[in-house]
């Protein structure tokens, strides 16, 4: 983004402002703390878009509160996956491909075009939800409410501190959010005990379902927007390393208590015994449920929040692993690929023939068959080139975690290929 994003930060230790009146201090303060929560919100917003909303009530249809264990195990794996990524990366001051590339020369290569292809397909599923949000907020088609939602995505990127306009946008509507999905979850009155009692002893498991929605919510793109957000902000280095672990666990709460409340609220509407329709627009049924005419266009404006931060997140972030086959994709260069990337989206998603919802839940268990690729490269990087990372010894417990989230993650995705390429023929 022409402010700051796409641009390597000026050095690692982004000394304080020139002017070291207490005003200046004041800005330099304010914008610092502005960048992290930019970060954390851009990967929380990204973690909880339409895909994970039409997930979840797809598969809390399908599992009831059972589906509560898929939406613990998707936290935990989150842990150990964003504290390594998110360390490793601003400890360096190096993005995701370029590290990737001095750790294993090619592999940053192959890294981004995973990322890019599966920020593609994402991207296409995020342009699908701004459509299905938009038409239960205001009855507009679907397809002309994604081309309006991808043009006010494409201006923002336009804007000429596009970076600054990112971070205030991600925030607020990241917190509307939350507000309104809390009064739905209020007003479905789900059964919360069982849900809690399931959250550890399910009656199912389910792992093409799990792989799903850890694809939807930490694979792919979405492992590395905060990380990268972060190095166009110029947070690196082992000084700002306490910084970094308190936006990745911020990040994680934010979107583990956003994940849980909306499956409440979802649950509490299949539970009360209203089937909803998986193969149509099931989120939409399960607000309309809840609150009558009012829900449906609180889940409007829920969907095309979450869907229109996804289409920032996915084009910012996809976009900022293409500097590893040209160091001249930055700046406003990089907006420009940025709006191209959008483009794309909607001109393809404008073609495409599949189910809006299916496609929807495809998008995330793609994702997470790209996950464990990238993850596999950052435990070799963290156990075999710990030159790379610096001179301060990286913590071993989290590197143990990290490589046990990536056996779960291999596991889970060489059981579910099946199952989520079956889904297209739905």
């Amino acid at each position: 983004m022409s402010d700051t994003s796409h641009e390597p930060p000026a050095s690692s230790t982004e000394s304080t402002p020139a002017s070291h009146t207490p005003a200046g201090v004041r800005r330099f303060t304010s914008a610092r703390r502005r960048s992290l929560l930019g970060a954390l919100f851009l990967m929380a917003t990204s973690a909880i878009g339409p895909g994970f909303i039409t997930q979840t009530a797809t598969f809390t249809q399908q599992l009831g509160a059972a589906f509560a264990f898929g939406i613990l195990a998707s936290i935990l794996l989150d842990l150990a996956v964003q504290m390594n990524v998110w360390r490793m990366i601003t400890l360096t001051g190096k993005r995701a491909s370029v590290l990737a590339n001095e750790a294993l020369p090619g592999s940053g290569y192959l890294l981004a075009v995973l990322i890019v292809f599966g920020g593609l397909i994402f991207n296409i599923g995020n342009t699908a939800g701004a459509g299905l949000g938009l038409n239960a907020l205001f009855g507009l088609d679907p397809r002309i409410g994604g081309a309006i939602s991808a043009a006010i995505a494409i201006a923002i990127f336009l804007a000429k501190r596009a970076g600054a306009v990112v971070d205030r946008v991600v925030i607020v509507a990241g917190l509307v959010m939350i507000v309104l999905t809390v009064i739905v979850a209020i007003l479905s009155d789900p059964p919360v005990g069982d849900a809690l009692k399931q959250t550890v002893l399910p009656d199912t498991i389910d792992f093409a379902t799990i792989t799903t929605i850890v694809g939807g919510t930490v694979g792919g793109y979405i492992t590395y927007a905060g990380a990268h957000k972060l190095l166009d902000s110029g947070t690196t280095g082992p000084e700002h390393i306490a910084e970094v672990n308190r936006a990745a666990i911020s990040g994680i709460l934010v979107t583990g208590i956003m994940r849980y409340v909306l499956f409440l609220a979802i649950l509490g509407v299949v539970a009360s015994g209203v089937v909803l329709d998986v193969a149509g627009n099931p989120a939409a049924d399960a607000f309309s449920a809840a609150a009558g005419e009012t829900g449906l266009r609180i889940f409007g404006a829920v969907f095309w929040i979450a869907a229109i931060t996804s289409i920032i997140g996915s084009a910012y972030t996809s976009v900022s692993f293409l500097p590893v086959f040209s160091a001249k994709i930055a700046g406003r260069t990089a907006d420009l690929w940025t709006v191209g990337f959008i483009v794309v989206s909607l001109a393809v998603y404008l073609a495409v023939g599949t189910a809006p919802a299916t496609l929807l839940v495809f998008v995330g268990g793609v994702n997470g068959l790209i996950l464990p690729i990238g993850l596999t490269l950052f435990m070799y990087i963290g156990w075999f080139r710990g030159s790379l990372l610096g001179k301060a010894r990286y913590p071993r417990w989290l590197l143990v975690v990290g490589t046990l989230a990536t056996v779960v993650t291999w596991y889970m995705a060489v059981n579910a290929v099946g199952p989520i390429f079956d889904l297209l023929s739905v």
